[in-house]
């Protein structure tokens, strides 16, 4: 069994996108994309030159396949993926919006294979033997109540296998309320080190508000105990144009990321190349300060990127941290 650096665990679906900025009423045709906000981070992490495995449970047919496939392309392992000839693989549409109208997301996901994963079905203690980091979101246990305790499993093993774990919370209000996600959250939370959230999130899941970030992220530490919280922070005075900046805090100190101007292309997947960029400092790198540079620069690449998966270099990343004097000049 190989051993890995990143283990991530998660639903992964079909996304289907009417181009040039149509509607979904106009559209007569769609670009297709594999998204998911675990393979997401597999992907990212395995560009990034990390031993990536991804485990979900997939529709064996055509789309599945398209999907696994899409993984595979960029080396990450999914020799671990579930296959079930009786389900289906969830499909979302989004439509590219530009100020005043948003872009705009329709899920079609219930029944999905994933949604129907019982805990004993993976492996997790082979999995996980050698494994650095287990990678997981706030989306995957909201599937169902069997991929809750599946989740809840997959956590326990990791821990109990001496792997650090990563969580997202990734509050999708469309899959569960604020009292569900909270019940799940907050025992599962004693398995997590690393938690990636937002402001609004952590309000929302955790009930947790604070002067600041960084009140609240100690709040959040005080609590549970986390050896590190990693907060995205997304200004968005227009569809195109975001600002985008990582804080964290661990151990009373705090981090902070440049903060960088994107012109947005795509922002979907934007923060889980974020986490990925984060996992890759904090596992190569062994510096909080350089996790959240590598996290916050990665993901600003990305978000000028189409599709979920992000097409992106490490020594892309790098020269935008050190900064470059040829600005936005061609790279000749």
């Amino acid at each position: 069994m190989m051993s890995y650096d990143v283990v991530t665990f998660g639903e992964v679906m079909l996304r289907l996108s009417p181009p040039d900025f149509m509607r979904f009423e106009q559209t007569h045709s769609y670009n297709a994309h594999a998204g998911g906000a675990e393979m997401n981070v597999a992907v990212a992490c395995a560009r990034l030159g990390l031993q990536s495995a991804y485990v979900t449970k997939l529709g064996d047919n055509s789309i599945g396949h398209f999907i696994r496939n899409k993984a595979r392309e960029h080396g990450v392992d999914t020799s671990h993926i579930l296959w079930d000839p009786d389900s289906r693989c969830g499909v979302y549409f989004v439509e590219f919006g530009a100020a005043p109208r948003t872009n705009r997301v329709i899920y079609d996901r219930k029944d999905s294979a994933i949604s129907k994963i019982k805990p004993g079905e993976v492996k997790w203690s082979e999995i996980f033997s050698g494994t650095k980091l287990f990678h997981t979101s706030g989306i995957t246990p909201a599937l169902s109540q069997s991929c809750a305790e599946a989740t809840n499993e997959a956590l326990r093993v990791a821990k109990e296998q001496g792997c650090k774990v990563s969580y997202d919370v990734n509050y999708r209000g469309k899959l569960w309320t604020p009292e569900e996600a909270r019940e799940f959250t907050e025992p599962a939370s004693e398995f997590i080190d690393i938690l990636i959230t937002t402001e609004e999130d952590t309000r929302v899941v955790y009930g947790i508000e604070g002067k600041d970030y960084e009140d609240v992220a100690s709040k959040l530490v005080d609590k549970f105990g986390f050896e590190v919280v990693v907060i995205t922070l997304r200004e968005t005075p227009s569809v195109w144009k975001n600002k985008w900046s990582v804080f964290a805090y661990s151990d009373g100190k705090v981090y902070r990321s440049p903060v960088y101007d994107v012109e947005v292309v795509d922002r979907l997947g934007g923060g889980d190349s974020c986490s990925a960029g984060f996992i890759y400092g904090y596992l190569k790198l062994g510096d909080i300060q350089k996790a959240v540079e590598f996290g916050s620069a990665f993901s600003a690449i990305k978000h000028s990127v189409p599709g979920d998966l992000a097409f992106v270099y490490k020594e892309e990343v790098e020269k935008l941290i050190k900064g470059r004097e040829r600005g936005l000049r061609i790279d000749r």
